[in-house]
């Protein structure tokens, strides 16, 4: 099985989410047999890899920061799209962090780049902004000699 995992930002820009969109679909389109898909579900880059491998037939597994990751989502709509994909999911792996917190989410964007023989990117190329960004993740995937596919619309500055 072909194991596939997401880093990516939470904000997509409106100008770039069907390029990237497009461009995750073909990523995975790229894969034949069967796929997981290994995902954290942040709102952004995480929930829409995950939908799109759900529709490519992939076994869903959701990596969990924090006791309290729920607490994280914007308001209901936010926490219902988490809700949707993770009861999705064929498997549940959760971080031992009761609250979420950089090192949290720097230690399951870790698990998922140790657990996947291949890592996309939804990034922008720049820093992380704290401590298990984006940037973070694609550092220790690549200090680890993992593939990463990154993936993002030149030109495109995020918030």
């Amino acid at each position: 099985m072909k194991r596939i995992g997401v880093t990516g930002h939470r904000n997509i820009p409106a100008e770039a989410y069907a390029h990237i969109r497009a461009a995750v679909q073909a990523a995975l389109r790229t894969h034949t047999g069967s796929m997981e898909a290994l995902s954290s579900l942040a709102v952004g880059a995480d929930q829409l890899f995950a939908t799109l491998a759900l529709d490519h037939d992939a076994d869903l597994t959701v990596v969990i920061p924090s006791g309290d990751y729920e607490d994280t989502f914007d308001g209901p709509e936010e926490l219902a799209d988490y809700r949707r994909l993770k009861d999705r999911a064929t498997s549940e792996v959760r971080m031992a962090f009761p609250h979420s917190t950089d090192e949290a989410y720097y230690a399951a964007g870790t698990y998922i780049a140790d657990h996947c023989d291949r890592l996309l990117a939804v990034w922008d190329g720049l820093p992380a902004r704290g401590l298990g960004g984006t940037g973070d993740i694609v550092r220790y995937a690549r200090e680890r000699g993992k593939p990463v596919t990154v993936i993002w619309c030149e030109g495109v500055e995020r918030a």
